[in-house]
């Protein structure tokens, strides 16, 4: 047994041992702390003596912050400086267009070129001594001074451009315009621009001077498809570049900036004008004197007579052109010749038809642009109207699938609803008040007729049928229909689907209503049936007429085109009609007046146009059923003279004219066609006159042809 004074000892010196570890720890935070003071003070004390007060301590914080945000902005710059190295990460510059394709019309007639005329075999010591002043003092004139970035004449451009100077003095210098060209695009965002700053730097320091500047003059745009000053000599003067004078070096030097305002084949007094400000800035700059710059004042450049170009369809060559690269993919060929479907007669009547309308009517209903697309109905597109005047907006709006429909969408729920629901022309549907949620559409004029039939509700362009037709087939099957045809756009499926909220292109609208015209299958526009290399080689040739997908069900095309047929009529594409030639189609007005419509098609051809602004103001109450079907009437009349007309797909008719209502709203003598169309026999259908209640609907309304707008209580524009 343990002795009890052993064990009471032993409890004692544990004790002892932790109040020796207290009474250390205690001392050795109090001396810490002691001490940490005493060097704290110490540093405060040091400080004391750096001590600013008054007027130079506001100084010292603006430093110090300047520095704060000095170490922050360079890490920002380094980040955004690794962005910008990337570009040149692959060693390669941005490719040139490296394609020249020559085209052909339908007939194999050359009707224009696109792509790239380039040539960087002169050397830098070549090039006229007189062209390398010219780009200095109209560029950069300090290029051999500064190391990427003029600062000093970043500040003098914009000041001159401040004072109404017509100089076009750019901010960029000639090494920041060529970081652009070889590695970014020409958006305009300041994310390109920073990265651009960087990039300059970056070749300053890989490049000499003169290596820059032979690589801006070879890879600058000169206008007319030309890169570089080598090519754009040959194509403007038909001469080297070694041969050139000065005021053929001044022209060309005054292309840099803006090629498409001044390229001498759109614009010979505005190229001689802008070549007469590039030679005051050589003498400015101090390269030439006033007295050897006298004869080329007196004796301005005469650049090759392309007037015979400028007439080219232009807006067709872009797009064919777009067409062509996508065929011939990375093909390691370079020169092609491309046979078209354009045919010319009809592009310069498809032209005079949008241009003529607008320079007669456009003032009076505030719009100012229009396209047009014909195509025959397997889809050959031989007329492309993309805007009235290519010098001044190479803009396509032929193509730009940023439009809104309107009414002439409404087929395709029609179409959807026969497919469906299996209706017909004459089955009988409710013309009454509809709401989804709080959206409740309006009929124009808001009056709604009750019992009506779907011939009947297309021709006078109701609303609220193809309306309550979308909540019975669902938007989705609606949405897929339009694709299904030709609308090759994503656009959102809202409520407000039916009345042709989606976005879509002229191009697809004429081929979505190709299918109804040829029977029901597949009819894409296309401009491209041919493409050989310059040797002759054949790489590619389209068959469309082969193999022919079939999208609607005949029966689906004999009911459509029945109540297309009715809109031209009786209903309010009467302005459509050409005198004995049978034909269907569709107006549509969007919400506010911005966009208005007419497609349709003969047994001959297909054709959509469009009227608008390009800044979506809204215009003076034009609808489809007046310019737009006035400019398709006028375009197919031309087209339909000493060819033989054909008729509609299952419509047996012999048009009569007949007198429609005031499209302003007066009821000047409407009067129906003697006789109705009627369906082949064929279909076995027989087409009755129009109703009783709609012919005294429409003469209510005071509008036999203008569509069935939304009413601004309901704008169609609103989704879900």
């Amino acid at each position: 047994m343990q002795d009890p004074f052993y064990t009471k000892q032993k409890r004692a010196k544990g004790k002892n041992r932790l109040l020796e570890a207290d009474a250390w720890l205690d001392s050795f935070l109090y001396d810490g702390m002691r001490s940490t003071g005493r060097v704290y003070t110490r540093i405060q004390d040091f400080f004391s003596n750096f001590s600013v007060r008054g007027l130079r301590r506001i100084f010292v914080e603006l430093a110090s912050d300047a520095l704060s945000f000095g170490a922050m902005g360079s890490v920002l710059m380094v980040a955004l400086a690794l962005s910008a190295m990337d570009a040149t990460a692959s060693g390669e510059f941005n490719r040139a267009e490296d394609y020249s394709v020559i085209f052909l019309d339908r007939y194999g007639n050359e009707i224009g070129r696109r792509g790239v005329r380039a040539d960087d075999s002169v050397a830098l010591s070549e090039i006229p001594d007189f062209l390398i002043k010219a780009t200095l003092a109209t560029e950069d004139r300090r290029f051999y001074e500064h190391f990427g970035i003029d600062v000093w004449g970043t500040v003098r451009a914009l000041l001159s451009n401040a004072e109404g100077d017509s100089g076009l003095q750019g901010g960029s210098s000639i090494t920041q315009q060529l970081a652009k060209n070889l590695f970014l695009s020409n958006e305009r965002t300041l994310e390109r621009k920073i990265k651009e700053l960087f990039l300059a730097f970056w070749l300053e320091a890989n490049y000499s001077k003169d290596e820059i500047l032979k690589l801006y003059l070879d890879r600058a745009y000169m206008g007319g498809g030309t890169i570089g000053v080598v090519a754009a000599a040959e194509f403007y003067f038909g001469k080297p570049v070694q041969d050139i004078d000065l005021a053929e070096a001044a022209m060309l030097a005054g292309l840099y900036k803006a090629p498409s305002r001044f390229a001498p084949h759109m614009d010979i007094a505005a190229a001689r004008g802008r070549a007469n400000v590039v030679l005051t800035n050589m003498v400015n700059g101090g390269y030439l004197t006033e007295g050897q710059v006298t004869a080329a004042r007196r004796r301005p450049a005469e650049p090759i007579d392309r007037s015979a170009e400028a007439n080219s369809p232009n807006y067709f060559l872009d797009w064919a052109f777009l067409e062509t690269k996508r065929i011939v993919g990375d093909s390691s060929e370079v020169g092609f010749v491309v046979r078209t479907t354009i045919d010319p007669d009809l592009q310069v009547h498809a032209e005079d038809a949008i241009i003529s309308v607008l320079r007669e009517q456009g003032a009076a209903y505030n719009v100012n642009q229009g396209a047009m697309v014909a195509m025959e109905h397997n889809g050959a597109v031989r007329a492309m109207v993309g805007g009235t005047d290519y010098g001044q907006s190479q803009f396509n709006r032929a193509v730009a699938p940023n439009r809104q429909p309107g009414s002439a969408f409404k087929p395709f729920v029609y179409a959807t609803a026969f497919e469906m629901l299996g209706l017909t022309p004459r089955s009988s549907i409710s013309d009454s008040p509809i709401c989804i949620g709080n959206w409740c559409p309006q009929n124009y004029g808001r009056s709604f007729r009750g019992a009506t039939t779907i011939r009947a509700a297309m021709a006078a362009s109701i609303n609220s049928v193809p309306v309550r037709l979308s909540t019975q087939t669902g938007r989705e099957p609606i949405a897929e229909m339009a694709h299904r045809l030709g609308i090759r756009n994503e656009f959102p499926v809202t409520r407000s689907l039916a009345l042709g909220v989606a976005s879509v292109s002229a191009l697809d609208m004429a081929s979505a209503y190709a299918v109804f015209a040829n029977g029901g299958y597949r009819a894409t526009g296309f401009g491209v049936t041919r493409i050989t290399t310059l040797r002759g080689e054949v790489i590619y040739e389209a068959h469309p007429d082969e193999n022919r997908e079939r999208l609607l069900d005949e029966q689906i095309v004999l009911s459509m085109n029945d109540i297309l047929n009715a809109v031209n009529y009786g209903g309010t594409g009467g302005r459509a009609v050409v005198e004995g030639v049978p034909s269907a189609g569709k107006t549509g007005t969007t919400s506010s007046y911005r966009d208005a419509w007419y497609v349709g098609y003969t047994g001959n051809y297909v054709a959509s146009v469009w009227y608008g602004n390009d800044n979506y103001t809204a215009m003076n109450n034009l609808t489809g059923g007046t310019l737009p079907a006035m400019s398709w009437q006028k375009f197919m009349a031309y087209a339909h003279t000493n060819i033989e007309v054909k008729p509609v797909f299952g419509v047996d008719m012999e048009p009569r004219p007949f007198i429609i209502a005031d499209a302003e709203g007066g009821e000047d003598g409407e009067q129906a066609p003697e006789r109705a169309p009627t369906l082949a026999p064929a279909a076995a259908i027989k087409l009755l006159d129009l109703s009783e209640q709609m012919r005294q609907s429409l003469a209510d309304n005071g509008d036999g042809t203008i569509d069935q707008a939304t009413a601004p209580v309901a704008d169609a524009s609103e989704s879900l």
